[in-house]
């Protein structure tokens, strides 16, 4: 029989597996290397990509709130100018009353009675003055009680007192004023 030793070539064999796994290692390290640095780039790119959209949105956000203030000006500037129209009608609708309460007072003040004072806070006018006697004060509250344009009055304080020599009462009284419109006022506002 003859005997052929195998030995070398199963070692040839051996050797070109190693070979070829090396190879196939070297080729698999290689691809990975590849698909990570691919990956790697893809993701550059797109964060890249992301952060110049971020970029630009907050510069388009900066130029909206900028926008903003300027729109919140304009309405602040809006709203004080209003208030102010607000202000100019109520003196315009106003400017009359006053000649009405003169006008109204000088004819319901009967004779012996003298103001030294008059004061109007918000609806309410306040009266101080001297009369001869107390009557004449009932007889003005009577006379502003009966007048369209005051109602309510009330009386703070009457107490003697010495004018120029001569024994009087001085006199405190508070009145409202009533809002109405006078007769020119309502043909003009119908016509």
């Amino acid at each position: 029989m003859i005997r052929i030793n195998l030995l070398p070539h199963r070692e040839l064999k051996r050797a070109a597996r190693r070979r070829q796994f090396n190879f196939m290692l070297v080729a698999a390290l290689a691809s990975a290397i590849g698909v990570a640095a691919l990956g790697q780039t893809l993701i550059s790119a797109r964060q890249a990509n992301q952060e110049t959209r971020n970029r630009y949105l907050e510069q388009e956000i900066a130029k909206l709130d900028i926008q903003i203030g300027e729109i919140k000006k304009i309405r602040e500037q809006t709203q004080a100018l209003l208030e102010r129209k607000q202000v100019v009608e109520t003196l315009q609708s106003n400017r009359t009353e006053v000649v009405h309460l003169f006008d109204e007072m000088i004819r319901q003040l009967p004779e012996g009675l003298y103001l030294k004072a008059i004061k109007q806070s918000g609806g309410r006018v306040q009266l101080q003055g001297y009369t001869q006697s107390s009557a004449r004060v009932s007889s003005l509250m009577r006379n502003l009680d009966a007048s369209p344009w005051f109602e309510d009055p009330k009386l703070v304080e009457i107490k003697a007192a010495t004018v120029n020599n001569l024994r009087a009462n001085e006199f405190n009284l508070s009145v409202k004023q009533t809002k109405q419109q006078a007769e020119g006022e309502d043909k003009g506002s119908q016509s």
